[in-house]
């Protein structure tokens, strides 16, 4: 069935379910992420999987607000808590592992790496980024154990449902291979965020309203919903430059955004509704740069059309949750 409930009391002030909302329900105050690069590779870069990586990573491997990875863990973490309090005067701290693919090494390096991390004064848990396709058997044990003993997510790179559009961007693995990485994940409990992009290569706004459809089915507990902006130096500048990207406008985006909200589940945490990067780097679209002003717009769009997350989601096609 369609829900046509009225707002969730736990979205707070906001018409969608935001993450911060949900922390500070959780731990009682304000929780600080801070992304750290720990020296990993991605095995579609490396040639396991592909070469070059996706076409729209950066050479920092998205990471490109992360700690410096010529820097040990303990003096990034340190480095970047710092530079987060000049944001948040007060806070406890979720470890964010955000550069290149974090599940990407034997076990035994990833714990040196994540009880290092937690052993740190006021961590109170962990945010992972991967792959779905770096999920062995053992790692998945592993993470497992960690989710018994603090606060984890794990963070799967979906982008996109549409094959065609995943061989655009060199994505180097199928649809299938990502729902079987959330599966081994939630077998275990495991909290998973998706992320999707918004205006990738020829893709067309129903396109990107049908990978949303498909992230509202998975037994996923957060989303993180990206808008696509170009960066220099990264393999997606030679598509755009042949025609292959046309960057969305600010009220397409706006639109799209609440068009998605509105289907997901209410209860989908919400961690991210647009993107930026680094303002030397950024091709486009520069209205990027522009944070707030993404975030009030789609608030402002949500409450002009009497509306939340959730409103049109339907429960008869949910996988398993």
């Amino acid at each position: 069935m369609t829900h046509l409930m009225e707002r969730p009391d736990y979205f707070g002030e906001k018409r969608y379910y935001t993450w911060n909302q949900h922390l500070k329900s959780h731990f009682g105050e304000k929780i600080i992420k801070v992304p750290l690069d720990g020296g990993f590779d991605c095995p579609n870069r490396d040639g396991k999987a592909a070469f070059g990586g996706c076409t729209f990573c950066s050479q920092s491997g998205s990471g490109d607000f992360a700690g410096n990875r010529r820097d040990d863990i303990i003096t990034q973490f340190h480095t970047v808590k710092e530079q987060m309090h000049s944001k948040w005067k007060k806070g406890k701290y979720i470890a964010y592992f955000q550069a290149f693919t974090n599940t990407y090494a034997p076990v035994e390096q990833l714990k040196e790496l994540y009880e290092t991390v937690l052993e740190q004064e006021g961590v109170v848990g962990l945010s992972i980024a991967t792959r779905p396709d770096c999920l062995p058997d053992d790692v998945v044990e592993y993470l497992a154990d960690l989710n018994q003993r603090t606060y984890l997510w794990v963070e799967l790179g979906l982008q996109t449902v549409h094959e065609r559009t995943a061989l655009l961007i060199n994505r180097a693995h199928d649809y299938p291979t990502y729902v079987e990485g959330v599966e081994k994940l939630r077998k275990h409990n495991i909290r998973v965020c998706s992320h999707i992009i918004n205006g990738l290569p020829l893709e067309t706004p129903e396109m990107m309203m049908e990978t949303a459809r498909e992230v509202a089915k998975l037994d996923v507990q957060g989303i993180k919903i990206h808008l696509l902006h170009l960066l220099k130096k990264t393999p997606m500048v030679k598509q755009y430059e042949q025609g292959m990207l046309e960057f969305l406008d600010f009220e397409t985006y706006v639109k799209l955004v609440c068009d998605q909200l509105e289907i997901l589940p209410p209860q989908m945490m919400i961690h991210r509704l647009t993107g930026d990067g680094p303002s030397d780097l950024l091709v486009g679209p520069m209205w990027s740069l522009n944070k707030w002003k993404v975030l009030n717009a789609i608030e402002s769009e949500l409450k002009n059309r009497n509306s939340y997350q959730g409103k049109f989601f339907n429960t008869s096609e949910v996988k398993t949750r």
